[in-house]
């Protein structure tokens, strides 16, 4: 526990880190790869209902924007960098607004992934998200702190990094531990910065434990929570008067025949 105590150089202008421009250019070159391969493999279309597209652009707009304002922060102008942050904690709204929208909507017609327990589902995609901000507003309100600026936003894309690689893992030969395996490919995001850390000053940033412990609490409590009478009604009221409801919460679907990621709508 010394690399906590030990005190750090909080006066560290992210300017001039460009560790952190590279790392967010390899997260998002991992949500790319992973909705590129659904779509190059037939998993996903066009055609797809329209808050579909909302939830699409609402993240992959977000990730644009991660990586702008990474590489505006340590490349400048940083004028830019502080207006574009205003936008983007707006932006954030549209992402929790498309989120839940396609996870009440999936589980409502019956269409959750089927490597996903849909109670599960219902219960873990959701904290993602609050995750997710709450890391990114922890990193807005440190904007003046940039050791803990550049780590939080890191720790905040790190909680919604589990999309990307699910789309990139074997998710079917991975039940019933698929959403734990995809979000806990994120931990290699902290620990480059951990490890990045160790190097430059021989310590750990405090930030970096925070992260892993978010990862953590994602990992576990939907797990927890999910087969419990919370889990029960809170499946029972998303779904009712739906076909969804008709479907097993605690179950997994079989796998659909034609090799698509989600089971057919119940009949």
């Amino acid at each position: 526990m010394a690399t906590l105590a030990a005190p750090f150089d909080h006066d560290e202008p992210a300017r001039q880190e460009r560790f952190f421009a590279g790392l967010a250019i390899f997260m998002a070159l991992v949500i790319v790869a992973g909705f590129l391969t659904n779509l190059l493999m037939g998993r996903s279309t066009f055609a797809s209902p329209l808050r579909v597209h909302f939830h699409a652009i609402a993240f992959m707009g977000w990730t644009t924007i991660f990586v702008l304002q990474s590489w505006l922060a340590t490349h400048g102008p940083l004028a830019l960098h502080r207006k574009l942050g205003w936008i983007a904690v707006a932006w954030m709204g549209l992402m929790i607004a498309a989120g839940l929208m396609v996870i009440v909507a999936g589980l409502r017609e019956g269409t959750a992934p089927f490597f996903f327990q849909p109670q599960h589902f219902l219960i873990a995609n959701p904290l993602s998200i609050l995750l997710f901000v709450g890391f990114t507003l922890a990193a807005v309100r440190m904007r003046h702190r940039t050791d803990w600026h550049a780590r939080l936003h890191i720790g905040g894309m790190t909680m919604i990094m589990g999309p990307g690689f699910g789309r990139l893992l074997p998710m079917p030969l991975l039940i019933p531990y698929a959403f734990q395996a995809a979000a806990g490919a994120s931990v290699i995001f902290p620990l480059i910065g951990m490890a990045r850390d160790l190097r430059r000053s021989g310590k750990v940033h405090p930030a970096w434990w925070f992260c892993l412990a978010g990862l953590a609490v994602l990992i576990a409590l939907p797990g927890l929570l999910a087969p419990t009478k919370f889990g029960d009604s809170l499946y029972r009221a998303v779904t009712a008067g739906s076909p969804g409801a008709s479907v097993p919460g605690m179950a997994f679907a079989p796998p659909p025949p034609d090799g698509a990621q989600r089971p057919r709508r119940p009949s």
